[in-house]
């Protein structure tokens, strides 16, 4: 259905792209935007000030012709992330996600990832509290769409989707009805992983902020029916609709409770701006289309990547369709950091603080796909 699966010499080189730090900007916004021309701390405030307009940063001075261009991570604390992802597998255990697959959770250290990822605390029970959200999603993809030997049925995808979306924002059914919900979600171990989850994100965000994370889901969910059509049909999307996918079923979830985790709060009227939204879905692409990179060579032949669909539309081999697929990551890449400078000209602290943190989540995000047991084998992870 798809083009060939990539080979071994194709999985060495897509681990080679994204190991190499050499051309990596500076795991600082700061420092990137100021090569940029556009300091990111400082300027005048007020999203909607009128009389302000948004000034377009210049190319990145030193962006390297190849390569990746994706900071690394700003700190790497092993213990910490050790700790998280212990906690994690016990709780993973405890609502019946990953039914005895320890060892395939532990050596995939997604506590590893929330480490990572958000550098602004090093309190475990919040990193615990994202990591819960990240594996619930995981979960998800792995569950309901992916693995048939899990559980993955298209035909069932959009009634289990429906049910785990009811137990992240319950439904208030007539009294005769709502038991049968009750033990439909009880029944469903992904439901019961995001219901745990968002009980736990309850300790630290705001209605507004639960709200944002429901949203972002209620959108990802929607995008997994969308990929469910692809298999039904055995259709190869062409890329501009594969893309349209991603910007839908992307790592905006987990990218959304960055300012939840280290305690504070972006301003709904900010986040809903379009500009916002605009950084903040180039962020989310961007590190999506980076794990299609990585999961390429692991993946099933009827298995979705960008490089796989572009290699089908473009006739071209599996090396330059990821060649081509680091080049489209890049251009986003370096539209997010042109936009975020220039948005932190006229927004809020809390806004240049988020813009700083997606950032951080990115750095973070690459060196965990570098190194996590998911995608790589288990002598060479870390």
């Amino acid at each position: 259905m798809l083009a060939p699966a990539a080979t071994h010499d194709l999985a060495g080189a897509a681990t080679a792209l994204l190991s190499d730090m050499d051309g990596a900007p500076a795991a600082s916004l700061p420092d990137v935007a100021r090569r940029a021309r556009q300091p990111v701390l400082g300027g005048p405030t007020g999203l909607g000030t009128s009389h302000l307009r948004l000034l377009r940063a210049e190319p990145v001075e030193d962006a390297p012709e190849h390569g990746l261009f994706c900071p690394g991570a700003l700190r790497d604390d092993r213990v910490l992330g050790e700790q998280v992802n212990g906690d994690l597998i016990e709780w993973a255990e405890e609502v019946g996600i990953y039914r005895g697959q320890v060892d395939r959770l532990r050596e995939a250290d997604f506590g590893r990832l929330m480490m990572l990822t958000h550098p602004g605390t090093d309190d475990p029970d919040r990193l615990l509290a994202a990591a819960k959200c990240v594996l619930a999603e995981w979960a998800t993809d792995d569950h309901f769409v992916d693995e048939e030997s899990m559980g993955a049925d298209p035909e069932q995808l959009g009634f289990r989707l429906g049910l785990t979306h009811a137990a992240m924002d319950p439904a208030d059914l007539p009294v005769d009805y709502g038991p049968a919900l009750d033990k439909a979600i009880d029944d469903e171990p992904v439901a019961v992983a995001y219901r745990s989850a968002f009980g736990h994100l309850a300790r630290y965000a705001t209605p507004t902020q639960l709200f944002r994370q429901r949203d972002q889901l209620t959108i990802m969910f929607m995008a997994y029916n969308h990929e469910a059509n692809w298999r039904v049909t055995k259709r190869v999307p062409p890329v501009w609709e594969y893309l349209t996918h991603r910007h839908q079923n992307s790592f905006l979830p987990p990218m959304a409770i960055v300012d939840v985790v280290p305690g504070y709060e972006l301003p709904a009227a900010e986040f809903a701006d379009s500009r916002v939204r605009r950084v903040f879905s180039l962020a989310g692409s961007a590190s999506v289309i980076l794990n299609d990179v990585y999961s390429n060579s692991k993946e099933s032949d009827d298995d979705f990547d960008l490089p796989k669909v572009i290699a089908t539309e473009e006739q071209c081999s599996p090396r330059e369709a990821l060649d081509r697929t680091v080049e489209i990551h890049n251009e986003l890449m370096h539209t997010f950091v042109a936009e975020a400078a220039a948005l932190s000209q006229v927004g809020s602290p809390e806004l240049r603080r988020f813009l700083v943190d997606l950032w951080a989540w990115l750095g973070g995000n690459r060196e965990w796909h570098s190194t996590t047991g998911r995608y790589h084998e288990k002598e060479t992870a870390r």
